[in-house]
């Protein structure tokens, strides 16, 4: 998983068991909407950086190579 993802799902409330073999857990009725919140803002920060148009810039390429996503 990427870090930053990783990272973000940490603020947002969840915890990675891995001795348990459980994986992630958290309050996910609290948690997923804070994780997600936190990837609109991230995604709105790296926006703001841009000055030009966003696919011209290549935003959308910088937001799948941050969050690790690949189609």
């Amino acid at each position: 998983m990427n870090e930053k993802i990783k990272e973000l799902a940490e603020q947002a409330g969840f915890q990675y068991i891995k001795d348990e073999g459980i994986g992630w857990a958290g309050n996910y009725n609290a948690s997923l909407s804070k994780f997600a919140k936190l990837i609109v803002r991230e995604c709105i920060a790296m926006a703001d950086d841009f000055e030009c148009d966003v696919n011209q810039c290549g935003l959308v390429d910088r937001m799948k190579q941050h969050f690790g996503v690949k189609e």
